[in-house]
């Protein structure tokens, strides 16, 4: 069990689920370790500032977390967690082990931004 205040996905068909219902999709999928903690932290705290965007976790030692653990985007990552964007129900980004809030709002820019028509 993650104790955070982000969505939990505690299942694949859960995963599948949420990144098809939803074009912004930021999936952490560590343990309550020092590497993790602090990226669960900055997305909980960037939730309120990016509502666009579905923040979640999922447990790295769940079976069910072998959707996230199996992408080839991952391979070769030696850190945990990982943090996936999905965009589109895509795969736009994936990073291992601690980020900055910095590095993650750069990718939430960049990935996510958000398009007004004039």
């Amino acid at each position: 069990m993650l104790y955070t205040n982000l969505k939990h996905i505690e299942s694949a068909s859960e995963h599948a689920k949420i990144i098809s219902e939803n074009e912004n999709v930021m999936v952490i999928c560590g343990r309550m370790g020092p590497m993790c903690i602090p990226v669960y932290g900055i997305a909980e705290e960037l939730e309120e500032e990016y509502k666009h965007v579905k923040f979640c976790d999922m447990e790295f030692d769940n079976p069910q977390s072998s959707v996230i653990r199996n992408l080839p985007e991952v391979r070769g990552f030696m850190g945990i967690p990982f943090t996936i964007y999905y965009k589109n129900g895509k795969v736009v980004k994936a990073t291992s082990s601690i980020q900055s809030k910095a590095q993650v709002t750069a990718i939430l820019d960049k990935e996510f931004a958000v398009t007004t028509n004039a």
